[in-house]
């Protein structure tokens, strides 16, 4: 070594111990390597003359070595790093024996060829080499030097060995600060990532509708993966072709859209077809694809994997970003697993739409074959396929979804509640209480307290609270069968409830409010009580809204043989028999007798019959029926010969009924059938028309006699 001069010695004590000072300061202030030696740099150009500064970091590893520089030294500032060359041959020594290295003068100095060589390329006559080492490891080298020959002296290498130890130190926390944040990032990229994966696995059992489950998942993995776009691209099964089916692309031209074909020959259709990941630049792809979407976007980088469920492709993951960074190997990895979870969301949501369409199907073909039962064979509970029955069904179903007020009126035994059920059970009011009253078995007395409800002690017997009908049937339906046996001093109170939506319990002022839609019925002629002062007129036109007849059994003869067999076949299941035949002399017979009490006397009297019937054979007791034989044999000018032992007030009903038939005729020129004739006139099919004709003996030759 060659002495150095004394013109460093003549710097003040004091200058060289205040930047010590000031050194430990910017250790406590910089965390940033660079922005620490740059400022530590400056600070000791104030007491050490250089024309070139410089730190050198070691990786011992990877035998790489890392210059950060402030003058010189390669001619710029900043980071330079490169594997260890024949130049560092002077460093790697101060490194390895922890001793620091003065070159008084390159010109005498024998050691290091090769680093003095390299020192003479930039101009630098002397300098200094010290050792950055801390209690804990070994971090590299401080390089100092000069242009001039002689700048330094041994008490400038002390001096230098102090401020190197600062920097050593600095630069540990600084290094320390940079892989703790670079774990933290690391960390925090995991734990995005595993969540990723958790919101996949949840969304896999709370969501099948596929779109929306999949621009979930698009948003999330171009949230963790960092990129630009994620789409999820799909096979369309009907044209065979690759579609994006679900993207996230918030920064995007409208390039790339939802349902665009996406080429087979492309990266994501080599994806498709070999079931392996691509992972690569734009710039690679092939001449004829540089006008895709994905470059007219501006797409510099990207990947895409294959959704692969039980052994077949279902589509692609594609994520793609705009800058230069590629996606590597642990990205590939890690999205290998995202992609086999949005396989399996994939096959769950096209089994569930499978299913639903499957099950939209077999709803539509059961409405179908409900609509076709019942105008059949049913309509809750409702058997029949005559023109009288399918037009009493109509007026149910139009009047059905209204809250309208409903008035059923016919005779006993013809089915009123069953129309009144269908009537709710086809309302917005299904789901709440069906409440009914038969106004006729409940004692005048009590019949206030059933429908409004009593308070205890409001009269003798009372010893609880009642809740009244209408308070029962609120949000629903109240049925009051046989309304007009309602006694004309309470008729005021029903009509305020139709009409206000009030009413008070007996033995309580307070006023209630219900919502209840009133369906009533009636065997009785109400207009006739009304004219006789039997019934309010008022409220009998708040009852009278929407009107309905229910046909009485004799006007719809042919549904006899329907009810017949339906009828054997529930009673014989009760009681535990098997009814196999009905013969045919005992099928007529039941269809001629006119029932006069109507569907309930015909389910009467097939239920004796199945219970006395021994054998597989339905055997009605014909001799119980009352049957009626009407007939008009010539010269009897067309009127009825009633057989001794018949009923002459039923006699009148068939006179009346054979009058009408005549009536009608005469109006229509005696056309039966027809959009003009007499069968749509009165309601029946052109059979049943012609049927009664021959049974009441009616002819165009003797019917207007």
């Amino acid at each position: 070594m060659i002495g150095a001069t004394q013109t460093q010695a003549e710097q003040p004590h004091a200058a060289r111990y205040d930047i010590l000072f000031r050194a430990s300061q910017v250790i406590n202030a910089y965390r940033d390597p660079r922005e620490l030696f740059r400022v530590l740099a400056c600070e000791l150009g104030n007491v050490v003359e250089f024309d070139a500064i410089g730190v050198v970091q070691f990786d011992e590893a990877g035998n790489k070595v890392k210059w950060h520089l402030a003058e010189k030294c390669g001619g710029s500032e900043g980071e330079v790093s490169g594997p260890v060359g024949p130049e560092d041959e002077l460093l790697m020594w101060v490194y390895h024996n922890q001793e620091p290295v003065l070159v008084s003068s390159v010109e005498s100095e024998s050691r290091f060829p090769a680093s003095i060589q390299h020192l003479k390329n930039f101009g630098i006559q002397s300098g200094c080499v010290l050792p950055l080492t801390t209690a804990h490891r070994r971090l590299g080298c401080l390089f100092v030097g000069s242009e001039r020959p002689g700048t330094y002296s041994r008490g400038d290498m002390y001096f230098l060995s102090l401020i190197g130890n600062q920097v050593a130190v600095a630069m540990d926390n600084a290094l320390n600060f940079e892989i703790s944040q670079r774990t933290r990032t690391e960390l925090q990229r995991e734990k995005d990532r595993l969540r990723l994966l958790l919101d996949l696995n949840n969304s896999l059992t709370s969501n099948l509708e596929l779109r929306e489950l999949l621009q979930t998942v698009a948003a999330n993995a171009r949230r963790v993966m960092q990129c630009d776009v994620a789409g999820v691209i799909l096979l369309d099964p009907k044209t065979n072709e690759l579609r994006t089916y679900a993207q996230d692309f918030p920064e995007g031209k409208g390039f790339i859209r939802e349902k665009a074909v996406v080429p087979m020959e492309g990266p994501m259709g080599t994806v498709f077809r070999t079931r392996e990941p691509w992972a690569g630049y734009a710039s690679d792809f092939p001449e004829d694809l540089q006008h895709e979407p994905a470059v007219a976007e501006g797409l510099k980088t990207g990947c895409g994997l294959p959704l692969i469920s039980r052994d077949r492709v279902l589509g692609v993951l594609a994520l793609g970003r705009r800058d230069e960074t590629p996606f590597s190997p642990e990205d590939i990895q890690f999205l290998a697993q995202v992609a086999s979870q949005i396989a399996i969301a994939v096959e769950n949501a096209l089994a569930y739409k499978q299913i639903a369409d499957l099950t939209d199907k077999l709803s539509q073909e059961k409405l179908y074959l409900e609509d076709e039962i019942r105008s059949e064979m049913n309509f809750e509970e409702i058997i029949g396929t005559s023109v009288a029955l399918k037009r009493l069904l109509k007026q149910v179903e139009t009047v059905a979804p209204t809250d309208s007020t409903v008035l059923i009126h016919g005779e006993t035994g013809v089915g009123k509640e069953l129309i009144a059920r269908a009537i709710h059970d086809r309302g917005a009011r299904r789901s709440n209480a069906f409440v009914k009253l038969n106004c006729a078995a409940i004692p005048t007395g009590l019949l206030e307290s059933e429908l409004f409800g009593h308070e205890k002690g409001a009269f003798t017997g009372a010893i609880s609270q009642r809740i009244g009908r209408f308070e029962l049937a609120n949000q629903g339906t109240v049925f009051l069968d046989e309304i007009g046996e309602i006694p004309l001093e309470l008729q005021p109170k029903l009509l305020r409830v139709l009409q206000e939506r009030e009413f008070e319990r007996l033995g309580n002022s307070r006023t209630l409010r219900t919502d209840a839609r009133l369906i009533a019925a009636t065997n009785r002629d109400l207009e006739a009580m009304v004219n006789e002062q039997k019934f309010r007129s008022d409220l009998f036109y708040r009852l009278n809204v929407f009107p309905i007849r229910v046909p009485p059994l004799r006007e719809r003869p042919e549904d006899i043989p329907v009810l017949v067999r339906h009828f054997a076949a529930q009673f014989s299941r009760r009681v535990n028999k098997q009814i196999e035949t009905i013969p045919s002399e005992t099928m007529k017979a039941l269809a001629r007798y006119h029932w006069p009490g109507n569907i309930r006397e015909l389910q009467n009297v097939i239920e004796r019959a199945v219970i006395t019937s021994e054998g597989p054979v339905l055997r009605v007791p014909l001799s119980d029926l009352r049957r009626v034989s009407i007939s008009a044999a010539p010269g009897t000018n067309g009127h009825s010969r009633v057989e001794p032992g018949r009923d002459r007030g039923r006699t009148e009903v068939y006179e009346a009924e054979r009058q009408r038939i005549l009536d009608t005729l005469e109006q229509t020129n005696w056309v039966v059938a027809g959009p003009y004739g007499a069968a749509i006139r009165l309601g029946m099919k052109r059979s049943t028309l012609q049927f009664r004709m021959r049974k009441l003996g009616i002819s165009r030759n003797n019917g207007s006699n």
